[in-house]
């Protein structure tokens, strides 16, 4: 199965993922970062919008069955290819020159929580799906640049109940704090508001990089400076 598809609507680049859970595994981390990049590289490209075609899943997180069986192989080196490539990803979303918007048709767990966070805008349905950070439960602790880019998007005191609660949370609930831009009734609908909102912008790419860049600067050196040291030191073969 497809990891996603590209395409464009005038202005606008839509990524939406493809795979049923879109679960997050070295392959995933690639393609995502590849689809990101073509972004970057297109100049007629003004927005972003991230999506899923699945009928109850935006991105269930990583794939911990990938994850597992690399471990038990002993894998090292894929393990912290994707742990390395998905801060690509995060790294990207957080600078790409452009406003990237996601588009939350489904349950957004974990990492896929955190996709959603790194991004500028979010749009999320009404009518099926949670919003939930398990790491709690499954014995991941976030790594720095993490928490700060969650923080960016969800409130402190939210933020601390998620996280150490590991509580799904319902669009209702992140509109009410502006967590997201708004709930809409269901997964058609809000793609058509996400994609609307992406077709109102006509910033300056250059300014809207540069701002990106400036405001987020400090998540940034924290994946290399404190992410980094963490990913190398782990010992992940069994």
């Amino acid at each position: 199965m497809a990891i996603l598809d590209y395409r464009t609507d005038g202005k606008t680049a839509l990524i939406t993922m493809t795979n049923g859970a879109n679960q997050q595994n070295l392959d995933f981390a690639n393609t995502m970062l590849a689809a990101l990049e073509r972004d970057e590289a297109d100049k007629a490209v003004r927005a972003v919008d991230i999506t899923s075609n699945h009928e109850k899943n935006w991105s269930q997180g990583v794939d911990l069955n990938w994850l597992m069986g690399a471990r038990q192989a002993g894998d090292e080196a894929s393990i912290l290819a994707f742990m390395l490539g998905m801060n690509k990803v995060f790294a990207k979303l957080l600078t790409l020159h452009v406003p990237t918007i996601a588009a939350i048709t489904g349950h957004a767990f974990g990492n896929g929580a955190m996709m959603a966070c790194a991004c500028d805008f979010r749009f999320m349905r009404a009518d099926r799906g949670y919003f939930c950070f398990p790491e709690i439960d499954i014995s991941i602790p976030f790594l720095p640049s993490m928490i700060a880019y969650i923080r960016k998007a969800i409130p402190e005191h939210r933020f601390n109940e998620m996280a150490l609660s590991g509580r799904r949370v319902t669009a209702e609930e992140l509109a009410r704090e502006h967590i997201i831009s708004a709930a809409l009734p269901d997964a058609d609908a809000t793609l058509k508001a996400a994609m609307e909102y992406a077709a109102s912008f006509n910033k300056s790419p250059a300014i809207y990089g540069e701002q990106k860049r400036r405001m987020h600067k400090a998540i940034v050196d924290k994946m290399a400076q404190e992410d980094q040291p963490l990913i190398d030191a782990l010992k992940l073969t069994v």
